[in-house]
C-alpha cells in the first residue's frame, strides 16, 4: 500500500474540523478530574465508544489502585504497530471564579476552543481520532496495526500504570510509540519532546496538639505546629537551591554530550518565558546554556502548597496546632521516586524531624528516547514538511509523565505530535486551544501514521 498523497489528508482533515470540534466538546463536557474522583468511569465509556466508532476493539479495562484505562486496537495491512498513549481525566477546574466562560461547557471564540482538559489531554485524543478519519478516508485501511493505551490518572501521577504496562506487556506490544501531547514553541515552531522527568510527590504533616491554641497563652511555652514545618522545609533545602538530604544526588546521570548538543541548538526563548510569567530574572541569573541545562537536567524540590493556622481576612491570634505542605521533587536520570522517599525519611528523623509525618502521593521515573532513532527522525522530519519550519527538539523536558515503562518495559522509541502552544493555560483558568494548531497536529499525526509502516526503529 502506497503512501497516502499529504494533500488528501490535509483537505480531509480541514474539511471534517467541525466534526472533531464538537467531539471535543462532547468529551471536555464530562468532568472526569481524577484528583476528585469525578467522571471517570462515564469518560472512560465515552473515549471507548469514539474508538468503536473508528472499527476499533475497544474495553475498559481496570488498573491497580487507579481509574480504568481504555485499550484499542485496530489491524492494518502491515505488520508494524503503532501504540498511542494519552489521559482522559483533567486537572481541578478551581478557582472557578476565574474563568470566562464554565469550564465544563466548551465554548468556541475567536478561533480557540476554551475548556478544562482540552490542552490536556482531551484535545489531543480527537486530534489522533481526526488523524485516523484521514488515513482512513485516503487509504481504505490503516497502513499499520494501531494500538491506543488512555488512562485516568496521569493528572494524579499515573498510579498502576507501570504495573499495568509490566502486567499486560503483549497486549501493548508494539513498535513505536506517540505520546499524549505536543504542539508548538513561542515562535509557532513544532515541538518534538524526547524525555520526561521522573516525579516524587510527598505530604508533609506536623501535629503539635490536640488543638489549637490562643498565641499569646501558648507562644512562649507550646510547641508551633507551623514553625516545625517550615524548620523542616529548611532543613530539606537551602537558599542556594540545593536539595540537603544526603544520597539524593548520588545517581544523577550526567546529559550526554548528544544531549548538550540538542540543549545548544533550543532557541532562545528566555524573554518570552519571562514575560509569560511575569519574572524579571531567572533563578541564580542562569542564562543561556546554564539555564537550559538546570531547567531539565537538575533535581528540584518543590513546595506545592503550604496550609496551617488561619489563613481568612484580618487578624485571628492562633498558635497552630497542625501543617501541611505539599512538595514535589522532580527527578533526572537516573533517580527514582522510591530512593528519594527512603533517603528523606531517614534525614528528617536524623535531623530531629521524626514528628513530620512523610505521605507519598505518588512517583514515576524519568526516561529518554535516542534522539537518533529512524521513528523519532521521520517524526522530526513530517514535522518540518508540515509546519514549514525546523523544529524544536528537546531531550527532556521539566514535567512528568508515565513514560519509562514504555520505554523500558516495552522497548520503545517514543516521539511526539500535538495541538498545545505555551499560552494555552493547561492546568489553569481559562484553558484552551488554538484551531489552527489543532489542524497541523493532526496534519502531522497523519503524517506519522501513514508513514510508519516503511520506517523501521534502530531497536
Amino acid at each position: 500500500m502506497s503512501t497516502a498523497p499529504a494533500a488528501d489528508l490535509d483537505r480531509y482533515i480541514e474539511g471534517n474540523l467541525n466534526r472533531s470540534i464538537e467531539e471535543m466538546k462532547r468529551l471536555c463536557a464530562v468532568p472526569s478530574v481524577a484528583a476528585q474522583g469525578r467522571g471517570l468511569g462515564e469518560c472512560a465509556e465515552l473515549v471507548a465508544a469514539l474508538l468503536r466508532e473508528r472499527g476499533f476493539e475497544a474495553r475498559v479495562m481496570e488498573v491497580p489502585s487507579a481509574p480504568p484505562a481504555v485499550y484499542a486496537e485496530r489491524r492494518g495491512t502491515s505488520d508494524r504497530t503503532l501504540l498511542f498513549y494519552n489521559h482522559y481525566d483533567v486537572q481541578p477546574a478551581e478557582p472557578l471564579e476565574l474563568w470566562e466562560t464554565p469550564p465544563f461547557e466548551p465554548s468556541e471564540r475567536e478561533g480557540k476552543l476554551f475548556a478544562r482538559g482540552v490542552a490536556d489531554d482531551k484535545g489531543h485524543i480527537v486530534c489522533r481520532l481526526a488523524a485516523l478519519d484521514a488515513v482512513l478516508a485516503s487509504y481504505g485501511d490503516l497502513p499499520c496495526n494501531v494500538k491506543f493505551l488512555i488512562e485516568g490518572g496521569e493528572e494524579i501521577s499515573s498510579p498502576g500504570i507501570p504495573e499495568f504496562v509490566s502486567r499486560h506487556r503483549d497486549l501493548l506490544a508494539a513498535d513505536a510509540c506517540i505520546w499524549e501531547s505536543g504542539g508548538v514553541d513561542y515562535d509557532d515552531r513544532p515541538d518534538i519532546t524526547l524525555g520526561m522527568r521522573g516525579i516524587c510527590y510527598v505530604e508533609l504533616r506536623v501535629r503539635t496538639a490536640s488543638r489549637d491554641a490562643h498565641s499569646g497563652f501558648g507562644g512562649s511555652i507550646m510547641p508551633n505546629a507551623a514553625w516545625r514545618l517550615v524548620w523542616a522545609l529548611n532543613a530539606i533545602k537551602g537558599t542556594d537551591g540545593r536539595i540537603r538530604v544526603p544520597g539524593h544526588y548520588d545517581s544523577v546521570r550526567e546529559p550526554s554530550a548528544k544531549d548538550v548538543e540538542l540543549l545548544e541548538a533550543l532557541p532562545d526563548q528566555e524573554q518570552q518565558i519571562k514575560e509569560t510569567y511575569g519574572i524579571s530574572e531567572f533563578l541564580h541569573g542562569l542564562t543561556g546554556l546554564e539555564l537550559r541545562r538546570a531547567a531539565v537536567f537538575e533535581p528540584t524540590c518543590t513546595i506545592c502548597g503550604l496550609s496551617s493556622g488561619y489563613e481568612g481576612d484580618g487578624p485571628k491570634t492562633v498558635l497552630p496546632a497542625y501543617a501541611m505542605a505539599k512538595v514535589d521533587f522532580r527527578l533526572v536520570p537516573d533517580q527514582t521516586p522510591e530512593g528519594v522517599v527512603e533517603n528523606l525519611r531517614r534525614y528528617l528523623e536524623r535531623e530531629g524531624f521524626g514528628d513530620v509525618e512523610v505521605t507519598f502521593l505518588g512517583g514515576e521515573r524519568p526516561a529518554k528516547v535516542d534522539p537518533d532513532d529512524p521513528f523519532v527522525q521521520m517524526t522530526i522530519r513530517t514535522a518540518r514538511e508540515v509546519y514549514g519550519q525546523e523544529p524544536v527538539v528537546r531531550p527532556i523536558v521539566g514535567g512528568s509523565g508515565p513514560m519509562y515503562p514504555f520505554v523500558v518495559d516495552l522497548g520503545l522509541p517514543v516521539s511526539n505530535t500535538g495541538i498545545g502552544y505555551p499560552h494555552a493555560r493547561a492546568h489553569a483558568p481559562n484553558e484552551h486551544v488554538r484551531l489552527s494548531d489543532f489542524v497541523l497536529g493532526t496534519r502531522h499525526t497523519a503524517r506519522v501514521i501513514s508513514e510508519f509502516a516503511s520506517t523501521r526503529s534502530a531497536r
